[in-house]
Order: structure tokens, then C-alpha cells, then sequence
């Protein structure tokens, strides 16, 4: 809580509404910073910019505007037609009036409805809600693609945070003993080659923080950029993301799987909407109005006409048959891919499952190790004091511990990838 005391002046208004802006500026800065270093925040942003995100939901917003036009189709179409001509004869010249009948004057209201068959326009609306079906769980693949994705680079980046800390904490304990050597040193119980050897190693550790930090704002503003967040702020601390395996529905109920069973569907609706173009079609048409020639009794050429349209398909030389045995090739096709996926995915999940084992295994392993050395550095450090070790010894067992440390910070970050990995299959 900040607690921020004024007292009464001539310029107490002025100075109040500065100081108050500043405060109000700082802390909704330090609010945007807690908000900023979580997975979710991240996650959150790269769903909402993702522009495929945004085309797949407008293709199903698109898909059921098709449905609506397609049954505005079967309503009664009504057009107005005017056709309206005249052709000399000048001299003798001219179009022959056997065809022209030197003029024409139209002017008609025309009515045409066509006679579909429920069975057809069921099938054809199905072929629209397939279709938006599968956009649908495009949508959902997607979010899982863009999860893993975003979640990926935040545990680069954590992982780059996880080791600058570390790096900051060994700064921290060499700058403690630099001081001591520097002062055996003075007083001859060590030689000047030994602290030279020591400040090599504090100089070289040093260089790394800074290529640490380095890595880190780049794989930070790779995270931004990825989630389509622009950000010129300097890296915050992140949070630990504390990923938890999730349960793995079987494959039939899982989004990767529903896209075959929806590819199957869609085969079989398109072999339906084959036969329907195999079906008679009717067609009603009327119009009424005025149709003229202008030569006899035009005054008396208003009238009305209706009509009856019928299309029957006798031969087309064989054209349904090669249609089907090109969806048939499609269906081969379709199982082939899903027969593979199923037989990839338990062979991920399998090999995944197995290096998470063992890379638990490690952690635990090598946090027992980092336990025992810390003991020797504890004990080395008050030998050093005494000068009752060599310097090398000491810094064998500092590069020991520095090793530990690193490979227990790299086996989590991997331990968090693989269960990144695995999650990916959970939807």
C-alpha cells in the first residue's frame, strides 16, 4: 500500500494534481506488470489477434448466410423484363418484317419458381452445415496450435529468467568470496596466480549473466511479437507456469480425430449431391404484361402466359460413375491419413510418457547431488577462510555446483515442454 502525505500550501493545488497523476501512472504500471508475466495473459492475446482464428469464425458465419440464400433460391424468383426494339424499312430496305414485325414493344412481369424435392434440399443445406461443422473444429485445432505454440516461447523465456536469476545468485557468492581471496591474498596465505584463477572464473561468470540477459529480452520480445502484443517495456518477471499433465480423452472424442469423421461426411454428402443432379428438375414460370409487335391492335396486346419446365437426364456418357470412383479415391485416401494419425499419436503419447519418467527421475536425482554439494561448499568456504584448502579445489567444487544447478533448471524447463507436448493432444 503507498500512503502519500501533503501538506497545505498556496501551491497545494497545482503540486496535488501532479503529484497525484504520478501516482496514478506508477501504480496502474506496477497493476500492468502483474498482469503481464502470467501464461494466460499471453495465451489470451494470441487468441484474440490470431487473424486464421478470426477467418475460420467468419467462414461460419459465411457458411449459414450460404444456407439462407439457398432456400431464398426456392422461393418464387420475380424479375421485370422490358425489351424494346424498332427496325426501319426505308425504300424497300431493311430487316425482313417476317422477323421483325418492324417493332417491338415489351413490357413484362415474370415469375419463375423451381420444384426441388425435400430429400435435395435437405442435402444440399447438409453440405453447408458440414462444412461450417469443420470450421468449427478448425477453430479448435487452431487454439490448440496457437496454446502450444505461445506456451513453447513462454517456457524459453522462463527458462532464460530461471537461469539469469541463478546467474545473479552466483554474482552474488563470488563477489562475497572475491572479497575474502582478495584479502588472503594481501596477507601471502594465497598466491597471486590463485586469485587471478578465481577472478577469471568470476569475470567469465559475469559474461554470461550479460548473454543471459541478452537472450532473455530477445526471447521476450519473440513471445510479444508471437502473441501479437507490442511491447517496448523492458522484460518483466514471469511466472512459473506450473504446468500439470491433463487427462487424454480417447482419440475417437478428441478434435483431430472429429476432423476425418467430419472429412467421411462430407464425401458421403458429396456423392448424394451427385445423384441429385441425376434427378428431374420442373420449373414454373408465368409473367403478364404488355407484348406488342405494333402492327396489329396494339392497344389491345396486354396479356398474361404460363409455363411448365421439365429436364431429364438420359446420357452423359457415364459422367456419375467417374464422379463416384473419384470420391472413392478421396475415401481411400481419408482412411489412410486417419489409420496413420491414430497410429502416431499412441506413439507420441508413448515415447512422451516415457521421457517425462525418466526426466522426473533426473530432477530428483540431480537435486540430491546440488544438496551434497552445497554441504561441500559450506564446509570449503570455512576452510578457505583459513586457508586450509587450495583455490582450485574450491573453484571445482563452486563449477560443480554451477553445473548441478544448470541441469536441474534445463530438466524442468524440458520436463514443462514435454508436458506442453502432451497437452496438446488433450482436446
Amino acid at each position: 500500500m503507498v500512503i502519500v502525505h501533503f501538506r497545505r500550501s498556496k501551491y497545494i493545488g497545482s503540486n496535488l494534481l501532479r503529484a497525484g497523476t504520478v501516482i496514478l501512472v506508477l501504480l496502474l504500471s506496477l497493476c500492468a506488470a502483474a498482469q503481464h508475466n502470467t501464461l494466460d495473459y499471453y495465451l489470451g492475446y494470441a487468441i484474440k489477434n490470431s487473424p486464421l482464428l478470426k477467418d475460420f469464425q467468419n467462414q461460419v458465419a459465411s457458411l449459414s448466410i450460404d444456407s439462407q440464400i439457398l432456400r431464398a433460391t426456392l422461393r418464387p424468383q420475380v424479375t421485370g423484363v422490358s425489351n424494346n426494339l424498332y427496325a426501319p424499312v426505308i425504300n424497300g430496305y431493311g430487316y425482313d418484317e417476317a422477323i421483325t414485325n418492324k417493332g417491338q414493344l415489351q413490357a413484362l412481369l415474370s415469375v419463375n419458381k423451381a420444384f426441388v424435392g425435400r430429400r435435395s434440399i435437405a442435402t444440399q443445406i447438409a453440405g453447408f452445415t458440414i462444412e461450417a461443422q469443420s470450421a468449427t473444429n478448425n477453430i479448435r485445432l487452431s487454439q490448440q496450435d496457437i496454446k502450444k505454440t505461445i506456451t513453447d516461447q513462454y517456457i524459453v523465456t522462463f527458462g532464460d529468467w530461471l537461469q539469469l536469476q541463478f546467474n545473479k545468485e552466483i554474482n552474488e557468492l563470488l563477489g562475497r568470496e572475491d572479497s575474502l581471496l582478495k584479502r588472503l591474498t594481501q596477507a601471502n596465505v594465497f598466491k597471486q596466480a590463485d586469485y587471478l584463477a578465481f577472478a577469471v572464473t568470476r569475470q567469465q561468470q559475469l559474461l554470461n549473466t550479460t548473454q543471459l540477459e541478452i537472450q532473455y529480452n530477445f526471447d521476450y520480445a519473440a513471445l510479444n511479437y508471437l502473441s501479437g502484443i507490442r511491447d517496448t517495456l523492458a522484460a518483466p518477471v514471469l511466472e512459473d507456469p506450473r504446468l500439470t499433465l491433463n487427462s487424454l480423452p480417447d482419440y475417437t472424442s478428441s478434435a483431430f480425430y472429429r476432423q476425418y469423421v467430419l472429412d467421411s461426411l462430407k464425401l458421403r454428402n458429396d456423392r448424394a449431391l451427385i445423384d441429385i443432379n441425376y434427378r428431374p428438375k420442373i420449373n414454373a414460370v408465368a409473367d403478364a404484361g404488355y407484348n406488342s409487335s405494333l402492327t396489329v391492335h396494339p392497344g389491345k396486346n396486354m396479356g398474361a402466359s404460363v409455363g411448365l419446365n421439365l429436364s431429364v437426364p438420359i446420357y452423359d456418357g457415364r459422367q456419375r460413375r467417374l464422379q463416384y470412383q473419384k470420391i472413392d479415391l478421396q475415401e481411400q485416401t481419408r482412411q489412410a491419413k486417419r489409420d496413420y494419425f491414430i497410429s502416431q499419436r499412441e506413439q507420441q503419447i508413448f515415447q512422451l510418457l516415457q521421457q517425462l519418467h525418466a526426466t522426473e527421475k533426473l530432477i530428483s536425482d540431480i537435486n540430491q547431488q546440488i544438496r551434497y554439494t552445497e554441504t561441500l561448499i559450506t564446509v570449503n568456504e570455512k576452510l578457505l577462510g583459513t586457508g586450509d584448502i587450495r583455490v582450485t579445489d574450491f573453484i571445482l567444487s563452486l563449477t560443480n555446483y554451477f553445473n548441478a544447478r544448470y541441469l536441474v533448471t534445463q530438466n524442468y524447463i524440458d520436463r514443462l515442454k514435454i508436458i506442453n507436448q502432451l497437452n496438446y493432444w488433450n482436446r
